[in-house]
């Protein structure tokens, strides 16, 4: 009984293995030819996000906030006023000043008549020289006094506009942390102002990414792929405009190894802001390799492996190290030229097994590239 039981699996294990093989002979297998190429892969970096010029505006004085004359997130032009700061005490100040100054200024008239007068009379010698001499001296000092004056007439004013606190630039203005009334004093951070018609993102790759974009950018200054960066929102959605890289660090991150790029863009709707949060996709060059599609290729104990056809249309495993695995494709550069592999179906294949084959659907290869992948 035994007997007969090992036979009749022995039996079904040959009628399935050879019905297999009649079905892999009968039923034509898709195949593709592979092509080297140039390929531009998207790496991932973590990128902080900042205005152009983002500046805190702060008082230049002491006093008591009158007014607020703009609001949180409110868009302002450069020199409009944004505060004002009680400046009765700043008015008297000045007035002060003013009255001082012409008191000097009389004072020195006073003394150029007296020279007049001194001199008339040194000439009918009335009087000696000396009394001139002295006169004149005076005059220097009414001189000096006059210049102190008008210095101190000058800080009262400037003391006094910066009652009116006003915009440096055009910006957008962030959170206003004080009330109306607050006592401030000079250094009181009253808000900041961004702006966000351009924006920087920094962030840092590592020393060996560094070098090869040097290297490219000396090899390919007229490749733009190497400077162009995406932005990746928050929210997983692409920033429609590009960014250039157009700076770096002046050194490396002795703690990490890595070193910070900066790019620059336009954010002409206003919609990013002062210390967003995003990703940034910078392209990575590799040269001559080929592409095998994920589908196209099997594991064997952490190897990976294609199934090669060869002029006869017999296949046969053949393994690979890839470079990087980016979403539906291997790189490497282990697979020559125009080698054909099975496109579909390696579930089924057998080493050494010959088929009938047929150029894979165009459609199903362009299917394949995405988007985020450049090939030349």
């Amino acid at each position: 009984l035994l007997l007969l039981v090992v036979s009749g699996s022995w039996l079904m294990s040959c009628s399935s293995s050879s019905g297999n093989e009649i079905n892999q002979a009968a039923v034509a297998i898709p195949v593709m030819k592979l092509e080297t190429k140039d390929v531009f892969v998207p790496q991932t970096y973590i990128a902080d996000i900042e205005a152009v010029r983002f500046v805190e505006i702060r008082s230049k004085v002491y006093g008591h906030l009158e007014k607020a004359l703009v609001d949180e997130g409110q868009y302002v032009k450069q020199g409009q006023v944004l505060f004002t700061i009680d400046a009765q005490s700043y008015k008297v100040t000045v007035s002060n000043a003013e009255a001082n100054l012409k008191k000097a200024i009389s004072e020195l008239k006073s003394i150029d008549l007296e020279i007049d007068r001194l001199s008339f009379m040194v000439e009918k010698a009335v009087i000696s020289e000396a009394e001139l001499e002295a006169a004149k001296a005076r005059k220097e000092a009414a001189i000096a006094v006059v210049d102190e004056q008008k210095m101190i007439l000058s800080n009262a004013q400037i003391n006094l506009s910066h009652t009116q606190v006003r915009a440096p630039f055009d910006g957008v203005i962030d959170r206003i942390p004080l009330k109306l009334g607050s006592l401030i004093d000079n250094g009181t951070l009253l808000t900041s102002i961004s702006d966000t018609k351009e924006f920087f993102t920094y962030f840092k790759v590592t020393e060996n990414e560094y070098l090869e974009f040097v290297r490219n950018q000396k090899l390919n200054p007229e490749e733009s792929k190497y400077a162009e960066v995406t932005l990746v929102l928050s929210d997983g959605s692409v920033y429609p405009q590009k960014g250039k890289v157009e700076t770096m660090e002046g050194e490396f991150d002795k703690g990490t190894g890595s070193i910070a790029f900066r790019a620059r863009f336009s954010n002409p709707d206003k919609l990013i802001k002062h210390g967003a949060s995003g990703n940034i996709r910078m392209m990575k060059k590799y040269a001559d390799v080929t592409l095998i599609p994920q589908k196209s290729a099997f594991e064997v104990q952490d190897k990976n492996y294609v199934y090669a056809v060869d002029k006869n249309d017999t296949v046969r495993a053949m393994s690979f190290v890839p470079l990087e695995r980016y979403e539906q494709y291997y790189l490497t550069k282990e697979l020559g030229n125009g080698e054909r592999i099975v496109f579909e179906g390696v579930q089924t294949m057998k080493d050494g097994v010959k088929i009938k084959t047929f150029e894979a659907d165009k459609k199903k290869l362009t299917a394949l590239s995405t988007p985020s992948m450049h090939l030349r």
